[in-house]
């Protein structure tokens, strides 16, 4: 069953390979999206290129809503983007794949009906497709080599709208079964350096020795540390003086 999780539609308009349309049903369930419109596709269908490319992607596939045209496939949406990475003369906005999932985001959560058009592999939409879209989606890519296929186009607009997701945090740690030093395990560490450095005559001359131990101690401060990371660097500085006064 299709998901019933707001989300645009994704409209591949005379796709001419199956699979790149196979290659697009990935690319959609790669970022939780699965619902697929698809006009006039050049090799008919169902198509087993189209199947064998998708992958665990199929049900895109099953489920896809086939039609005879633009009009037709557009029929009950409200606010449409097209996409293209050719400058077109028609007065319409134009936004980035980031900008327009934004937007996309905010008109489907106030009820409306929004899908995405993407083009024929050779050629890309022409300006009748686009002139029923309410809004342009340029991709900004290399201006010598504009051509993009359609299923990264895809993956790239699938890829914004996941991003603006509430669930989806811009950095992490993946922590790998650690966790962070606390302050005064730091601490105790930079004690345990300041202390054997002091012995090694490190902190010279004299004069220099006080401001020498604020700026190690703010180096300590600006690191991030694992307790494993600590017990290491303290084994590290051990086994130091351990060699050393074996040496010695």
């Amino acid at each position: 069953m299709p998901s019933h999780m707001p989300q645009p539609s994704f409209v591949l308009v005379r796709p001419q390979m199956g699979e790149n349309i196979g290659g697009a049903a990935r690319a959609m369930w790669n970022f939780g999206l699965d619902r697929m419109r698809i006009v006039s596709p050049r090799d008919g269908w169902p198509s087993q290129k189209a199947v064998a490319m998708a992958s665990g992607a199929g049900r895109l596939l099953d489920e896809a809503q086939l039609s005879g045209s633009v009009a037709d496939a557009l029929s009950d949406c409200t606010y449409v983007f097209a996409t293209t990475a050719r400058a077109r003369d028609l007065t319409k906005p134009v936004m980035t794949p980031e900008r327009a999932m934004q937007v996309a985001r905010e008109k489907i959560a106030a009820g409306e009906k929004v899908a995405v058009m993407f083009g024929p592999e050779r050629a890309g939409l022409e300006n009748d497709d686009i002139s029923k879209a309410n809004a342009i989606i340029n991709v900004p890519v290399n201006p010598e080599y504009a051509s993009l296929n359609l299923a990264q186009c895809v993956l790239l607009t699938a890829y914004e709208w996941r991003r603006g997701a509430a669930d989806v945090v811009p950095e992490r740690v993946e922590m790998a079964k650690a966790e962070w030093a606390s302050n005064l395990e730091v601490e105790k560490l930079a004690d345990h350096y300041e202390q054997r450095l002091e012995t090694a005559g490190f902190f010279f001359p004299e004069a220099k020795a006080e401001s020498m131990k604020i700026n190690l101690r703010n180096m300590w401060s600006r690191m991030t540390f694992t307790r494993a990371d600590v017990q290491m660097l303290h084994g590290m500085m051990r086994q130091m003086v351990r060699w050393k006064e074996r040496d010695d």
